[in-house]
């Protein structure tokens, strides 16, 4: 009953056909070519048009590529303009243009014929099939060539292993739905792939190649054997955007760490200069993860170098803390071991080339303080004691200048007793002073030598971490860049 229906519906459609084409500026040949065909002859679009039923239908399918509108790395779907090309001849289809006016072609809607059905099998649209029915082109031969344009949305399995310095290879597969290997063959209808010499330009992806692979598969679900053609295209990214927003800024920012080792500790903005620094990379690196499909197949190369660059800037924090820590220690807090003294202060600074500056000189020059101190202090004991000398002199030539010392002798000696005592007792409260003054000032002087000591052993860390930092930064850098299959695209 359907059949029948069906043929009414053809045949219905074919009258439409013919009595609008009776209607138009057409010549008569070509109403007579249709009506020939499709009224007049036993034509059915419902059988293949083969003369023997046990031989496939030869079936030449290609595509060409013209435009790729967008590859969605986040979904992992790729949008394409591609234009179908079918060719196939149908023994039922076949007349002498002589007996039509030279008629040797005509254009007829593809819903009169017969056409294989060849749908997109990885195909991620809505409506699956996402072609427009466009005319079918028969030759007097019986050749047809059906080229149906369409907006295909197919799946592809994005590599972000290279990323942004990637390739995709994302495969189109065509093939007969319903019609197996044994009714219907497909083969390519170019060997060398598809056809983009109409291809419009991307700005992002560069277009390699088309080629084209003929599959001849057993699924599970049937016995029967399909046929398939899977073309891949191989497209490559353009580098020139993700160099200049996404990789050029972060070389900058990562350089902008070496900073921390030279700003001087007394400024109090190491510690917030690295965790700005390590703040920005995490944004970087968040706008990078927004583009990328959540998967762990792969990690992308510019992850890995954004990972590098934050554990580098993570490490030159912890690092910079330590700097600090020794050069804000004092004797009062803290005993210098002499394992810093010799590895630190002597050894590592002698292969970076680093010298205490004014050491062995303010050394001697401490010692030499000391030395005129003690000095002095021995001078100020001496003077003290040839001033007490010089005294008692002076009280022995009054008492004999007088004349008269049995009479005076009593007052001289309280005088000289009380004076003596007196300048004896200043004395002595002058040198303890003096003493005191002399022990402060040399105990100040070692403490701020011990300081020194703590901070030249904090300058010699702070290079060495400056010249480590600059061999990693450098190093992951064009280690990671130049380990990219292309970095110009």
């Amino acid at each position: 009953m359907s059949f029948l229906l069906m043929r009414v519906c053809v045949s219905l459609s074919t009258c439409f056909l013919i009595s609008v084409s009776r209607s138009s500026h057409q010549g008569p040949h070509e109403q007579r070519l249709l009506d020939h065909l499709f009224f007049k002859g036993n034509y059915s679009k419902l059988v293949r048009p083969v003369a023997n039923e046990s031989e496939p239908v030869e079936v030449r399918f290609g595509i060409i590529l013209q435009q790729l509108i967008d590859v969605d790395e986040k979904n992992q779907v790729v949008n394409t303009n591609i234009w179908m090309r079918l060719t196939w001849k149908a023994y039922n289809m076949v007349w002498d243009p002589t007996d039509f006016g030279n008629v040797t072609t005509i254009r007829v809607p593809v819903n009169m014929v017969w056409v294989p059905d060849i749908l997109m099998y990885n195909s991620a649209s809505e409506g699956f099939d996402a072609t427009f029915p466009t005319n079918v082109v028969i030759s007097h031969d019986g050749s047809h060539l059906w080229v149906p344009p369409g907006m295909f949305r197919s799946t592809c399995a994005i590599d972000i292993t290279w990323f942004p310095f990637d390739d995709q290879k994302c495969d189109l597969k065509f093939g007969a739905w319903t019609h197996d290997g044994q009714y219907l063959n497909l083969t390519a209808d170019n060997h060398e792939g598809g056809d983009t010499s109409d291809f419009i330009r991307n700005g992002e992806w560069e277009l390699i190649d088309v080629p084209v692979r003929r599959n001849v598969l057993q699924y599970e679900c049937c016995p029967e054997f399909y046929i398939d053609l899977t073309f891949t295209i191989h497209i490559r990214r353009r580098t020139l955007y993700y160099g200049f927003n996404i990789i050029l800024p972060c070389v900058l920012i990562s350089s902008l760490s070496l900073l921390l080792f030279i700003l001087p500790p007394d400024a109090g903005e190491k510690i917030s200069l690295g965790t700005t620094i390590l703040l920005s990379l995490m944004v970087f690196l968040l706008l990078v993860a927004e583009t990328m499909p959540p998967t762990s197949d792969a990690v992308p190369l510019i992850g890995i170098y954004f990972a590098c660059i934050m554990i580098m800037c993570s490490v030159s924090v912890c690092l910079t803390v330590v700097v600090l820590n020794l050069h804000h220690r004092s004797p009062d807090t803290h005993h210098m071991p002499s394992w810093v003294k010799h590895f630190v202060c002597g050894w590592l600074a002698w292969i970076l080339r680093m010298e205490r500056p004014g050491g062995s000189v303010r050394r001697r020059v401490v010692m030499q303080r000391a030395r005129l101190n003690d000095i002095k202090l021995e001078s100020l004991d001496e003077k003290s004691r040839s001033l007490m000398a010089n005294v008692l002199d002076i009280d022995d030539d009054i008492r004999m200048a007088n004349g008269s010392p049995n009479i005076m002798m009593g007052k001289v000696e309280e005088s000289h007793a009380a004076g003596s005592m007196n300048m004896r007792f200043d004395i002595v409260c002058i040198l303890k002073e003096i003493r005191k003054i002399t022990t402060k000032f040399r105990r100040e002087e070692e403490e701020n030598d011990v300081k020194n000591e703590w901070k030249f052993a904090a300058m010699v860390i702070d290079k060495a971490c400056f010249i480590v930092c600059i061999l990693f930064t450098f190093g992951s850098t064009f280690a990671i860049m130049f380990s990219a299959p292309h970095l110009f695209a």
